[in-house]
């Protein structure tokens, strides 16, 4: 399910305030943040997983037409790999995910600096910050500082 217009724009200026390390996007689906956020950000790396054939193609095919040479998109399972320290990661995952992910990043991935999920927390840990967005149902988008959550 992609992520509003309205929710691409927070998670992008969220970016702003997570440093210069990699971005990397959870179920990137058909490039709706990782192109964008690969053009306005050229000296960052930006990562995306996606499983599903058709939205990887299309995104793939959508890099290689826009030469975005800082934007790696892979077809594979994101509990399955390690990432690159000092990373941030961007997600839109459902609340039984959140949980998994919480997991991996607090016992597995202890490199990974900041996350930010649209619409669903990450279970029984504080944001550093929350975004309400100015649609029907006031949908949050929330920053988590991965350090704090770990002490």
């Amino acid at each position: 399910m992609p992520s509003s217009k309205k929710a691409y724009q927070a998670m992008l200026a969220l970016v702003d305030e997570t440093g210069t390390g990699p971005v990397i996007d959870f179920g990137s689906g058909w490039g709706n943040f990782v192109i964008p956020m690969a053009k306005c950000k050229p000296q960052r790396q930006i990562i995306g997983y996606e499983m599903s054939l058709l939205p990887w193609l299309i995104s793939t095919l959508l890099k290689k037409i826009w030469r975005l040479n800082n934007l790696t998109l892979y077809r594979q399972n994101f509990y399955q790999v390690n990432f690159p320290a000092a990373a941030v990661i961007v997600c839109y995952l459902y609340p039984q995910a959140m949980s998994k992910i919480k997991h991996k990043l607090l016992h597995e991935q202890p490199n990974v600096d900041f996350l930010i999920s649209n619409n669903f927390a990450l279970p029984s840990c504080q944001p550093e910050k929350i975004i309400p967005l100015d649609d029907f149902y006031k949908s949050p988008v929330y920053l988590y500082k991965m350090a704090k959550i770990k002490s």
